[in-house]
């Protein structure tokens, strides 16, 4: 290496003329500064950045060590080789140690001190050069990834799903009612406890609620409790001060905090230890929560959702929730029925493959009739989250159409999709056999009674059963009901 900047520090003039010369006179093109203390060299360090320091250990005031430390402070970059007096051992390995790369013992051999900072600058230089390879590389990698990103977007489907969580409720039949419901309550500033079973979309009511509210622009925080452990609920939801406990570092708000002037969701509520639950009273009634730890309360403005799996009416007369907690939060009820009660399972369907299939790029644009069925047959223990990953899966399966084997992780009876009405069930069937054979002769003469009613307008019958066109449509063909008989009566 012929070029590059160097700095001596010494405290003896001789060597800050000797080695100046030597360097220049094997070293073309180098620059050398010289400084004859650890003062004016930090000085000189300021206003250059060099390609290598040689510093004497032993200097009055500030030694080498001390000024080693500074210039790995201020240039860390910057390869430092120290001088040292023999027999000082300890001090070169204090120096090596405090990040000298080398060490230069007295007397000083020309050669030698020529060849230790040619290796040094060398080593800077080459790391310089692996640092720019690297920067360069990393802005190469985030122009790919910008450009996949591009092109991924490009070859999404342009079927855009719905962001309103209102819009996947479906407004129709026994959802009509907690759609009104949750118009009605959105804008107040009542607490609403949403109560169903697992899977009906509890959360995706208390989304609703929120975004239909004038804090839709604030923040919607969600708090699983159920997954938290008791130990920990406390200083999640009401934050924790710096040492309230072992392990806390540092000041932590807690969830009532960060979702401030926004919506808090706890839910499944009823899994609240009963003393964090007595806390949770304290802060619905006096809107101010006390963080662990400190010893006075912070006002916290926030409106409560939360959502329970099983009645809470239940499990206060069980003594396992308080009731003055209960009554707090019993401001506005919303019960969600389960999916087997709803007559808009083949609308959610249709939206959960819509939205499948633009998030897994996949084709599959529709369902068929006798997939539809299966669906229709389902029991759906898990409700509209059991659904929605069905959809999902028959989706990844399905080329083009959901059929019936891309829905085999449902458990259903295939005879069940082409039973009529009137048919009775098979010798030897199962009581839940016996059921689903009465259910279809039931639901066929409600339709037949529907369709007789509208004079053959099965617009109007879906309307009168309370239905979707398309699964009123779907069951008059299994069950082999013709419109046509009914326009003469």
């Amino acid at each position: 290496m012929s070029q590059g900047a160097v700095l001596i520090v010494d405290d003896e003039l001789a060597v800050l003329q000797a080695l100046p010369h030597a360097l220049r006179l094997r070293m073309d093109g180098v620059t050398v500064d010289t400084a004859d203390s650890a003062g004016v060299a930090l000085d000189r360090i300021a206003a250059r950045d060099y390609d290598a320091i040689v510093a004497d250990i032993k200097m009055p005031g500030m030694d080498g060590l001390e000024l080693l430390a500074e210039i790995r402070t201020r240039r860390p970059d910057t390869p430092t080789l120290m001088i040292t007096a023999h027999g000082e051992n300890d001090l070169v390995v204090g120096a090596l140690r405090g990040g000298a790369c080398d060490f230069i013992p007295k007397p000083i051999d020309r050669d030698y001190f020529i060849a230790a900072l040619h290796r040094a600058m060398e080593t800077r230089e080459a790391r310089r050069r692996v640092k720019e390879q690297q920067l360069a590389l990393e802005r190469h990698l985030s122009e790919l990834e910008a450009i996949i990103e591009e092109r991924t977007r490009e070859r999404r489907p342009t079927t855009k799903v719905s962001e309103s969580p209102l819009s996947l409720l479906q407004a129709s039949g026994p959802m009509e009612q907690i759609v009104q419901q949750i118009k009605q309550v959105a804008d107040s500033p009542l607490t609403v406890l949403v109560q169903g079973e697992t899977g009906t979309g509890k959360e995706l009511v208390a989304r609703a609620i929120h975004q239909l509210s004038a804090r839709r622009e604030k923040p919607f925080v969600a708090v699983d409790c159920g997954a938290i452990p008791d130990t920990l609920i406390e200083s999640e939801l009401f934050g924790y001060e710096k040492g309230a406990f072992t392990g806390a570092h540092e000041r932590k708000e807690g969830q009532f905090q960060l979702a401030g002037g926004g919506t808090l969701f706890l839910d499944e509520i009823v899994n609240l230890p009963l003393p964090t639950q007595a806390k949770l009273l304290r802060a619905l009634q006096q809107r101010q929560v006390q963080p662990l730890g400190s010893k006075r309360a912070v006002p916290v403005a926030v409106r409560i959702t939360a959502a329970s799996n099983v009645p809470l009416e239940q499990e206060v007369r069980l003594g396992r929730f308080r009731a003055d907690v209960y009554y707090r939060l019993n401001e506005f009820v919303i019960t969600l029925p389960p999916l087997r009660e709803r007559d808009n399972i083949l609308q959610l369907a249709n939206g959960f493959l819509a939205e499948a299939s633009t998030e897994l790029d996949r084709p599959c644009c529709r369902i068929s009739e006798a997939a539809a069925q299966v669906l229709l047959r389902y029991d759906w223990p898990g409700n509209v989250r059991e659904l929605r990953n069905v959809i999902r899966r028959a989706s990844l399966l399905a080329a083009d159409v959901v059929e019936p084997e891309h829905l085999a992780v449902l458990p259903v009876d295939p005879s069940l999709a082409t039973a009529r009405p009137g048919e009775p069930a098979p010798a030897g069937s199962s009581l839940k056999q016996l059921a689903q054979a009465a259910t279809v002769d039931a639901e066929g003469r409600a339709i037949r009674t529907a369709l007789q009613t509208a004079r053959g307008n099965k617009s109007e019958a879906a309307r009168l059963l309370r239905v979707d066109y398309k699964t009123l449509h779907l069951k008059m063909k299994q069950y082999g009901i013709s419109a046509g008989q009914f326009r003469q009566s």
